[in-house]
C-alpha cells in the first residue's frame, strides 16, 4: 500500500484533460489516446488509482504511452464514482467496499474484447495505486 503522499495532493478532476477522447468500450466510458504512428495493433490498458479516469496524470501517461505508438486505453471502473478526499462522506475502506478489485477485473473482461474486435494482436495492462490513502 501506498503512503500518505498519494493523497496529500489529489488531483483535480478534469474530464477534458489529454489529448485523446472519451467514448464507449466494452461498456464504459473509457480515455483513448492514440498516435499517427500507431501501427503496432498493441493496446495498453491503464488502471487509473482510485481518483479514476478524469484524473489529469493518468490521461498524461495514456498520451504517452500513445506517443510511443501504442493505443492507450483508460476505462472508467469506477462508474463515474471516483473517491473524493476532499468531499466523499465515505471512509476509504468503505469506497473501497464498492469499488473492489474483483469488480474491476471482472470489468476489464469486456474492455480486453472489445480491444481484440478492434484487431489488437497484443494487449498489454498497466496499473496504479487502488486505495492507497492511509
Amino acid at each position: 500500500m501506498a503512503g500518505s503522499q498519494c493523497c496529500s495532493n489529489p488531483p483535480t478532476l478534469d474530464p477534458n484533460s489529454g489529448l485523446g477522447f472519451v467514448e464507449e468500450l466494452g461498456g464504459l466510458k473509457t480515455y483513448i489516446s492514440t498516435s499517427s504512428s500507431d501501427h503496432s495493433k498493441i493496446a495498453v490498458l491503464l488502471i487509473s488509482d482510485i481518483f479514476g479516469y478524469e484524473a489529469p496524470n493518468i490521461r498524461l501517461i495514456a498520451d504517452k504511452v500513445a506517443a510511443a505508438g501504442f493505443y492507450a486505453v483508460v476505462p472508467d471502473f469506477f462508474y463515474g464514482d471516483p473517491y473524493n478526499i476532499n468531499g466523499d462522506n465515505r471512509p476509504l475502506l468503505e469506497w473501497l467496499k464498492d469499488h473492489g478489485t474483483d469488480k474491476g477485473v471482472e470489468d476489464a473482461k469486456p474492455v480486453v474484447e472489445a480491444l481484440k474486435s478492434k484487431g489488437f494482436s497484443a494487449i498489454g495492462g498497466v496499473g496504479f495505486c487502488w486505495g492507497g490513502c492511509d
